[in-house]
């Protein structure tokens, strides 16, 4: 990882109506209009404001072109040379006014991570792993200044004695080192690294940590004070404005695994967790990866009340009373840098889609200023005419931003999935074009997610804003482009793009039915929003309410609470639309062996059912649904799907029962009976004695699973009792018999 590291209707109607394939009825529309939605596209040359504004942006110049993948840090000298620490190949490269560059220090280290004026026109170049610090002449001569026993060193800064203090990892020590080069640890941090340092208006060493993400403010004692303790996992900058309020750079995420690296011979280094920006000698290539960062954990400081959940990257204020604030949070861009442009606004460097933002305003407001060509903006600096340059990572550039408007400028938007083969409508934008400029929006499709060489050519520019039918090929995904043309002091304004389509209309599909126990029924769920006495017609407030409390396409049953009722047979279904289109159903049936379907039901607009069986025979059958999407689409275009149920018995009768014997045997009374059921099998038996309990009988061979079953009832005791058996079967129907006792016989010596 880095260390420093968005037609007219009748136009729409025309194009629509010349489709001959089968398509749902409704356009979808692709706008294109806020901030955040314009940020999804590239930028070459253009700027985004928060309103969601696009126009011509500062012009971006190249001064150099590394072979290296990496520019970690630039120092711009007072003689108007810049210079640009890199990996991995742990070079100085010094970048001359008249453009011309040269490597000016080749290092034994792999990484450059930074840089500092040093006496006499020379540099002070801090290097990583097996860190070292090197004292160049003006000449480019190096000696070594400073040699701790610490791997990484994130990060240099002089007082005004010209004391040099040293950021290191990964102990978190910061060394202070005399000009004469002799040093010792001036503060140890306890956290994982010390990455980022910076002094005050008062000259206090201001130091940024990783593990956990902390500002501390030290004394010349070497007493500390954490002015933040930030919800952040490292503090990747800091800058202090003439004002003395102090900026922190926090990110959020680890570096990930070291990739295997360009140099085969060089081994795997795994010792430590670096910072987000920092690099082993493996890392080729740089990602943000998400993980959850709490402060304050290792040092045991209580966790907040309400824990916010951090996003990419912040820019912390911390004012010279001690308080903070977030000026700038992003979920997507984590913040690398920050430069001070006259006026108060700040330049935010950021990773992993090389943007450069200011942020202007009271409150802040941010505004996209331009775009590298590179995956991170790793460090801002000032030349010496006051220009703002900036040095990249993957690939290693360092650009001059001009204070200039650009003369051009390409948006390239994100690609649009319509999930089918559409057929494509209009586009239309609204723009403010000054005399002299102009934008052209050009579109291209294709059935590849990614644009590649089977995507059709970039249209020619489309000329009516107010609605120009687009004559790319139908395709699956669809992108546009706008072109941005200013003269003089000029430049146009793009605030929004529409793109109409007619996605193919799919099938809907009936995926699954239930069939529940039979009786069961639900209650119809009581209304949130009770019907207004004496008005039978609807208001926008009240559909919104039965959409939000629904499904908007009637893909699954709302039902209630479970009851029973004898008879009845409940079906649920679930329906699925990949066009969003409103479904309506239709009901059949057949008695199984038969071929022909009757309908049951037609226009449900419900997918659920409850069916009196009274109205059948008894007899085993089978449903079928059939989902509609004729509610949005006209008949000729309106497609069906469709499913059947398992087979079902429905069985209204109820079990015949048959007592074949009654006979004693000594002091026992024996009851044989069968139960015989038509249609379904015999579910259980039971008897009473005398209208008392009823009490389980299992049949003869003990489980009772068959349309037949045999039952023996053995009764102790000679005294004359009412007996009653009970049967029921597999869908609830119940019979019932009495069974006459034989007359018990007479007491012995008794007549």
């Amino acid at each position: 990882m880095l260390h420093r590291l968005r037609v007219a209707a009748a136009a729409l109607l025309m194009t629509f109506a010349a489709s001959v394939v089968a398509r749902a009825a409704l356009p979808t529309f692709w706008q294109v209009s806020t901030e955040a939605e314009f940020l999804k596209g590239e930028v070459e040359n253009l700027s985004i404001d928060s309103y969601g504004r696009l126009t011509l942006g500062p012009a971006t110049t190249p001064l150099y072109e590394s072979n290296a993948p990496f520019l970690w840090t630039l120092l711009a000298a007072p003689d108007g040379n810049i210079y640009a620490g890199s990996g991995n190949e742990g070079q100085v490269f010094r970048i001359t006014p008249d453009g011309k560059s040269s490597v000016f220090f080749d290092s034994a280290e792999l990484e450059v991570h930074a840089l500092a004026a040093a006496p006499g026109g020379g540099l002070y170049v801090a290097t990583s792993p097996d860190g070292k610090i090197y004292k160049l002449d003006a000449a480019g001569k190096a000696t070594t200044f400073f040699d701790p026993p610490d791997r990484y060193i994130w990060s240099l800064a002089i007082d005004r004695s010209g004391n040099v203090f040293a950021a290191t990892g990964d102990k978190g020590v910061i060394y202070k080192i005399a000009p004469d080069g002799k040093g010792a640890p001036f503060y140890q941090t306890k956290a994982t690294n010390a990455v980022s340092l910076a002094f005050d208006g008062r000259g206090r060493l201001l130091a940024g940590t990783e593990s956990p993400g902390r500002v501390f403010q030290i004394d010349p004692s070497g007493k500390p004070f954490v002015l933040l303790d930030s919800n952040y996992n490292e503090i990747h900058q800091l800058r202090v404005d003439a004002n003395g309020v102090i900026y922190a750079a926090a990110v959020r995420g680890r570096a990930e695994a070291p990739a295997q690296s360009s140099q085969p011979d060089q081994p795997a280094d795994t010792s430590t967790q670096t910072p987000i920006a920092s690099v082993s000698t493996e890392i080729t290539a740089i990602a943000i990866v998400d993980s959850t960062a709490v402060s304050g954990t290792s040092s045991g400081a209580p966790a907040p009340t309400t824990p916010r959940t951090p996003g990419a990257g912040a820019i912390y204020r911390i004012s010279s009373d001690g308080t903070s604030d977030i000026v700038w949070e992003s979920h997507d861009d984590s913040p690398y840098d920050i430069a001070f442009e006259p006026g108060g606004s700040l330049l935010v460097a950021t990773g992993n889609k090389g943007k450069i933002y200011r942020l202007s305003g009271d409150p802040y407001q941010p505004t996209l200023v331009t775009r590298a060509n590179a995956e991170q903006v790793t460090t801002l600096g000032l030349a010496r005419d006051g220009r703002v340059v900036f040095a990249t990572s993957n690939p290693g550039k360092v650009f001059r931003l001009s204070a200039d408007r650009a003369d051009r400028g390409t948006y390239t938007s994100d690609v649009r999935d319509a999930t089918t083969v559409a057929a494509w409508g209009a586009l239309k934008w609204q723009a403010a074009v000054p005399s002299g400029t102009k934008v052209e929006i050009e579109t291209r499709s294709g059935n590849t997610r990614t644009p590649d060489e089977t995507w059709s050519d970039w249209s020619a520019p489309y000329t009516a804003s107010e609605g120009s039918a687009i004559t790319s090929p139908r395709a699956r995904f669809l992108q546009w482009r706008a072109v941005f043309t200013g003269a003089r002091n000029e430049a146009p304004l793009l605030t929004s793009v529409t793109a109409a389509y007619l996605p193919r209309n799919l099938r809907p599909r009936v995926t699954s039915i239930t069939i529940h126990p039979p009786g069961t029924v639900f209650q119809r769920p009581f209304p949130t929003d009770p019907e207004i006495a004496g008005f039978e017609g609807d208001t926008p407030d009240r559909r919104a309410t039965a959409q939000a409390q629904g499904n908007p396409n009637n893909t699954a049953a709302n039902i209630g609470r479970r009851g029973y009722e004898k008879g009845l047979l409940t079906f649920v279904w679930h329906a699925e639309d990949d066009n969003k289109d409103e479904l309506s159903y239709e009901v059949q049936y057949r008695r199984e062996g038969e071929t022909s379907w009757k309908v049951l039901k037609r226009g449900l607009t419900d997918p659920i059912l409850v069916w009196d069986t009274t109205s059948v025979p008894n007899g085993r059958y089978i449903l079928r649904v059939v989902a509609s999407d004729a509610p949005s689409n006209s008949p000729s275009t309106a497609l069906t799907g469709l499913m059947e149920s398992t087979a079902f018995e429905i069985d209204n009768a109820p079990p015949i029962i048959t007592v074949t014997s009654v006979r004693r045997d000594g002091n026992r009374t024996i009851i044989d009976f069968d139960v015989r059921d038509e249609q379904s099998a015999v579910q259980k038996a039971d008897y009473s004695l005398d209208g008392n309990r009823w009490q389980t009988i299992y049949p003869k061979d003990g489980i009772a699973d068959s349309r037949f079953e045999q039952y023996e009832l053995v009764l102790e005791g000679d005294t004359a009792r009412g007996v009653i058996v009970r049967a029921t079967d597999a869908l609830n129907n119940v019979s019932s018999a009495s069974a006459e006792m034989p007359t018990p016989p007479a007491p012995s010596g008794r007549r």
